[in-house]
C-alpha cells in the first residue's frame, strides 16, 4: 500500500469512525473506542487498540489505515524557550508550528495551510504563495505530536494560512479539540486569527465559541489596502457591524492584532482613528512589533512609539497592550513562518 493510498483515523469524527468500524465488520461502539484512542490516549500504531479484536486491527492495516501522526522533521528552539516545529506540508511546502511558554501558560501557534493566498505584503508566510491546505488531521497533529503536547494551556490559530480560507479543517479540528470524545478543551483556551473575510468570522461566531483576533493594521482603508490587499475583498467597514452586534465582553474575547510600522502606522492620528474606528466592538488591541521580512521596506516602531499609541488608545477607552515578541531568532515571531527551520545550536532533526 503506496502512502498516497493510505487512509488516516487521525481527523475523523465518532460518525465517520463508525463507517469505519461497520467496514471492518465491528458493532458500533467501537466508533467510540476508537476516538479515545486517538484523542485521549494518544496512540500512534493501529496495533496499540488493543480493545479492537486482532482481526479488526488487521482488516484496518489491510485496507490501507493509519493512524495518521507525523512527528517533526526539524526543529528550531530560541534563546527565550521558544521552539518552532517543522511538520511535513502539502504541496511540496512544508509547514510549521510554534511552542511558547511563558510562565503559567503553554500556548502552540499552529498552521492551517502551507503558505497563504492573502498576500499580506509584510508577511513570510504570504510572500510565499499558496500550496494547499491542511486537513483537520494535520493541524490536530501539530497539537498531538510536539514534546510539549501534554503541557498546552492554549492553542491559537496564528500560523501559516487563513484560518478562514480553509474553514471547514478548521471547524472540524476545533470540534476535535473541544468535543468530550476529542481532547475536552474548554474553546476558550482557542484563539482563531484571521483578516476579517466577514462570512468565515461569521460562522466561527455562529458555530463555536473560540476566541477571535482580527488582523487589523491601520484604520484607514487605503493604507490598509497598501499592506493587506484582501482589504478590497474584503474591507473592514463590512466586519464591523457583525462584531459590534456580538457581546464578546462576556461570551468570548475580541483582539485586533495591529502590527506597527514606523512613519507608517503608529502616530497620533492613527490611534484616533483606530480608537473611533472599534467604539462599540467591546475590542482589546494587541500591539506587535513589526519583524523585518525579506522584500518588505517597512522599519519596526520603536519602543517608545508602541508605548504612546498605547497610552493614547488606553486613554480613549480602547484596552490595548503590547504583545511580547517571542522566537525572533529563530523566525518564529509573527509574520515570520516560512515552512523553512532554522538551525540552532541544539536543533534535531529525524
Amino acid at each position: 500500500m503506496t502512502q498516497a493510498n493510505t487512509r488516516k483515523l487521525l481527523g475523523l469524527t465518532p460518525e465517520e469512525l463508525a463507517e469505519v468500524a461497520r467496514a471492518a465488520g465491528l458493532r458500533p461502539f467501537a466508533a467510540k473506542q476508537m476516538a479515545a484512542w486517538l484523542y485521549q490516549k494518544r496512540v500512534t500504531d493501529i496495533e496499540a487498540m488493543t480493545d479492537l479484536p486482532k482481526r479488526a486491527r488487521q482488516w484496518l492495516t489491510d485496507n490501507g489505515y493509519t493512524i495518521g501522526r507525523e512527528a517533526p522533521i526539524a526543529e528550531a528552539r530560541s534563546t527565550d524557550g521558544t521552539a518552532k516545529y517543522l511538520f511535513k506540508g502539502v504541496g511540496g511546502r512544508d509547514i510549521e508550528a510554534v511552542y511558547i511558554p511563558d510562565k503559567d501558560r503553554a500556548t502552540l501557534c499552529v498552521s492551517s495551510q502551507a503558505g497563504c493566498r492573502m498576500g499580506c505584503r509584510f508577511c513570510m508566510t504570504g510572500q510565499g504563495g499558496w500550496q494547499g491546505n491542511l486537513d483537520a488531521g494535520a493541524i490536530i497533529n501539530q497539537v498531538l505530536s510536539i514534546p510539549e503536547s501534554e503541557n498546552l494551556t492554549n492553542i491559537v490559530f496564528m500560523g501559516m494560512g487563513e484560518p478562514t480560507d480553509n474553514l471547514d479543517a478548521v471547524l472540524r479540528a476545533i470540534e476535535i479539540l473541544t468535543a468530550p470524545w476529542g481532547l475536552a478543551w474548554s474553546p476558550r483556551r482557542i484563539t482563531v486569527s484571521t483578516i476579517g473575510k466577514t462570512d468565515g468570522v461569521r460562522r466561527l461566531l455562529d458555530e463555536t465559541q473560540v476566541h477571535m483576533a482580527i488582523s487589523i493594521h491601520s484604520p484607514f482603508a487605503l493604507e490598509r489596502e497598501r499592506i493587506m490587499p484582501v482589504e478590497k475583498a474584503f474591507p473592514m467597514r463590512e466586519l464591523l457591524p457583525l462584531l459590534k452586534s456580538h457581546d464578546f465582553a462576556h461570551q468570548r474575547r475580541l483582539s485586533m492584532e495591529y502590527t506597527m510600522f514606523a512613519g507608517l502606522n503608529d502616530d497620533d492620528r492613527h490611534a484616533d482613528a483606530l480608537a473611533r474606528l472599534l467604539r462599540g466592538t467591546d475590542a482589546r488591541v494587541n500591539l506587535i512589533r513589526f519583524h523585518r521580512t525579506p522584500g518588505f521596506e517597512g522599519r519596526p516602531s520603536d519602543r517608545a512609539a508602541m508605548e504612546r499609541f498605547r497610552d493614547r488608545l488606553n486613554d480613549a477607552g480602547i484596552t490595548a497592550t503590547i504583545r511580547a515578541s517571542r522566537g525572533e531568532d529563530i523566525m518564529a515571531a509573527c509574520g515570520m513562518l516560512a515552512g523553512k527551520a532554522k538551525p540552532s545550536n541544539n536543533d534535531t532533526n529525524e
